[in-house]
C-alpha cells in the first residue's frame, strides 16, 4: 500500500478558527450553569482563572508548536524530550482526553435538541440522560462528522472556518440581548462566592471551564498540515485563546445577572436548567432569542465535535509516529492525505464514549483532568528542550521561559488536584499502571533504537513520583475536593504547589541528554521515499 503524506493546506485564519471552532461548543452552552451552580457570582473569577491557566500552557506550546510544527506534536514533544516511555505515558492520557470530545459533544447536542423532539431524552429527580432514540441520534451525528472528515484537509479546514463563524455569532448576540435584561443584584444573592474558595477552584476543574477552553491545542495537532507553521501556529493560539475568554467571561457574567430571582430562591446551587440559556430566555419573556439559542445549540457543539474527531486522528497518528502504538495508525491515505485508520479508530472511540448514556456533566470532568495530564509535560519539555536542543531553529522563542513555564506547571498541576479524587485516583492510579507494564511486561518489545531502555525508565521516574505524590495528596487533601481531610485548606494546596515546584525541577533535569527530535516534519519524510507498508 502507497504511503501518502500529511498536506500543508491550512492557513492562519484556519488555525485560529480551528482553535475557536474547538473552544466554542458545548462549553459556552452548558458551562455558564456549571460554573454558576458551584461558584455562585464569583463563577466569573473562575473563567479568568481557566483563562490565565491556558494562556500560560499556551504560550509554552506556542514555542515548541512553532519550533517543531507536527500532527499530534502534543504527544511527539514529551518522547523528543524525555524518549518513549513518557509519550507512551502522554499518549494514553490524550487517547482519553481527546477521543471523548467528540461523544461529549454530540450528547450536548441531543440534551438541547429535547426541546424540539422530546423522546430524545429522559429527566426526573435522579438526573437526566438519552433515550435508545437519542443514542442513536448522537451515533448518527458522529458519522456525519467522520464522514465530513474522511475526504481531504482542505475540505475540513474550509468547512470549518464557515461553521465557527456562523456558531461565534450567536454567543456575541447572546451577551448583548442578555445585558438587558441584567440585574446587579443577584451578584450578592445568597452571597458572592457561596462555596468559598474551593467552590471556584472547582468550578474550574470540573464546572466545564477549562473543558471549555481546551481547543486551543488545535492549531498544535495540525501543525503538520499548516502553512509557514512557524509564525501561524504560534500565533493562532494566542489569537484563539485571548477571544474565547473574553467572549466567555461576558457570557458569565450576563448569566449570573439575568437569572430571575425566583429561580434563585434555593440557592445557586439549585439552579436546574437542561439548556441553560436557551430556557432562561424563554422565562425572561425573549422566545425568539430562545429559538436561535436552541439552532445554536446543533451548530456549536457539532463543529467541535467534528474537530475532535480529526484531532484525536492526529493524535492517534503522531503516538503511532512514536513506535509505542501500533504501525497501523501511522498510515496516511495517498489520495486524501488524511490518516484514515487513525480516523476509524478515533470514531469507533468516540461512539464508545457515549456508552452506557452518560451526560454531559458527567464527562467534563474525566476529560479535562485526563487533558490537563497531558499538558504537564509540555512546560518541562519546553523548558528542557532549551537545554537539549539549543540549536532548534525557535521562531517564536517565548520571553521568561524560567518563569512562565514553571507557573504553568504550578497550574496545571492546582487543576488536577482541584478535579477531585473520584477522578484524580483512577486516571493517577492508570497512568503508574501503564508505567508498570511497560517497565515490566513490554521490556522486550518497546522500541529502543533511539533511546536506551535504561535511560527511559530514568527520565520516567520524576513523573511516575509526582503521579504518586499528587496521588496522595488528593487523598488526604481538603474535603472540598474529595479527599479525607487530613490536610485542609489551604494547607493542601500550599503542600501540592511545593510538589510541583520539586516535580518541575526533576523533570527538566531528567531530560534526555540529547533531544531526540525528526531533523524532518511528516509532510517531508512520507514524500522522501515512495514506502510501501
Amino acid at each position: 500500500m502507497e504511503q501518502g503524506k500529511l498536506r500543508r493546506q491550512l492557513s492562519l485564519l484556519d488555525l485560529t478558527f480551528l482553535g475557536l471552532g474547538a473552544i466554542i461548543g458545548s462549553g459556552w452552552l452548558l458551562g455558564a450553569l456549571g460554573g454558576a451552580t458551584l461558584a455562585g457570582p464569583a463563577a466569573w473569577i473562575a473563567w479568568v482563572i481557566g483563562a490565565v491557566a491556558v494562556m500560560l500552557i499556551g504560550l509554552v506550546y506556542a514555542e515548541l508548536g512553532g519550533a517543531l510544527p507536527r500532527a499530534g506534536g502534543i504527544i511527539r514533544y514529551p518522547d523528543y524530550s524525555h524518549g518513549p516511555l513518557v509519550g507512551y505515558l502522554m499518549g494514553f492520557a490524550a487517547l482519553i482526553a481527546y477521543s471523548s470530545v467528540a461523544g461529549i459533544e454530540a450528547e450536548a447536542m441531543r440534551q438541547y435538541a429535547q426541546h424540539w423532539w422530546p423522546a430524545l431524552g429522559w429527566q426526573n429527580a435522579s438526573g437526566q440522560g438519552p433515550t435508545v432514540l437519542g443514542w442513536f441520534v448522537q451515533a448518527g451525528l458522529l458519522v456525519v462528522f467522520f464522514l465530513i472528515n474522511y475526504w481531504s484537509v482542505n475540505v475540513f479546514g474550509k468547512i470549518n472556518s464557515i461553521w465557527t463563524f456562523l456558531k461565534f455569532v450567536v454567543p456575541l448576540l447572546t451577551v448583548i440581548v442578555f445585558f438587558g435584561h441584567f440585574h446587579a443584584a443577584n451578584f450578592t444573592s445568597h452571597g458572592f462566592a457561596p462555596s468559598g474558595v474551593a467552590g471556584v477552584e472547582t468550578a474550574v476543574a470540573t464546572g466545564g471551564i477549562i473543558f471549555s477552553y481546551l481547543g486551543f491545542r488545535q492549531a498544535i495537532d495540525f501543525a503538520g498540515e499548516a502553512r509557514n507553521p512557524q509564525r501561524n501556529v504560534p500565533l493562532s493560539i494566542v489569537l484563539a485563546i485571548s477571544i474565547a475568554a473574553a467572549l466567555y467571561i461576558l457570557l458569565q457574567v450576563v448569566f449570573i445577572g439575568a437569572v430571575p430571582a425566583p429561580a434563585l430562591a434555593g440557592g445557586w446551587a439549585k439552579l436546574n436548567y437542561t439548556a441553560p440559556f436557551a430556557q432562561l430566555a424563554t422565562a425572561l419573556g425573549i422566545g425568539w432569542m430562545g429559538v436561535i439559542l436552541y439552532g445554536d445549540a446543533v451548530i456549536s457543539p457539532s463543529g467541535t465535535g467534528n474537530i475532535y474527531l480529526s484531532s484525536t486522528a492526529r493524535v492517534i497518528f503522531a503516538w503511532a509516529k512514536t513506535k509505542t502504538f501500533f504501525p497501523l495508525f501511522a498510515r496516511v491515505s495517498p489520495k486524501t492525505g488524511i490518516p484514515r485508520p487513525a480516523l476509524w479508530l478515533s470514531f469507533i472511540l468516540a461512539i464508545m464514549w457515549t456508552l452506557p448514556f452518560p451526560t454531559w456533566s458527567k464527562l467534563v470532568g474525566v476529560v479535562s483532568s485526563a487533558t490537563v495530564l497531558t499538558y504537564i509535560i509540555g512546560p518541562i519539555s519546553a523548558a528542557a528542550l532549551r537545554r537539549t536542543a539549543g540549536e532548534l531553529h525557535r521562531p517564536f522563542r517565548l520571553r521568561g521561559m524560567n518563569v512562565i513555564a514553571p507557573l504553568a506547571f504550578i497550574v496545571a498541576t492546582l487543576i488536577i488536584y482541584w478535579s477531585g479524587f473520584s477522578i484524580d485516583a483512577w486516571l493517577i492510579g492508570l497512568q503508574i499502571a501503564l508505567w508498570l507494564i511497560y517497565v515490566v511486561a513490554l521490556r522486550g518489545v518497546v522500541p529502543t533504537d533511539r533511546v536506551p531502555f535504561g535511560q527511559q525508565v530514568k527520565s520516567s521516574l520524576w513523573l511516575v513520583a509526582f503521579y504518586a505524590a499528587l496521588w496522595v495528596m488528593s487523598y488526604l487533601g481538603d474535603k472540598s475536593f474529595g479527599g479525607r481531610g487530613i490536610i485542609p485548606a489551604p494547607w493542601d494546596q500550599i503542600i501540592v504547589v511545593v510538589v510541583a515546584i520539586l516535580a518541575y525541577i526533576w523533570g527538566v533535569a531528567s531530560a534526555l541528554p540529547v533531544a531526540q527530535y525528526e531533523e524532518h516534519d511528516d509532510a517531508e519524510e512520507a514524500a522522501s521515499a515512495a514506502m510501501h507498508v
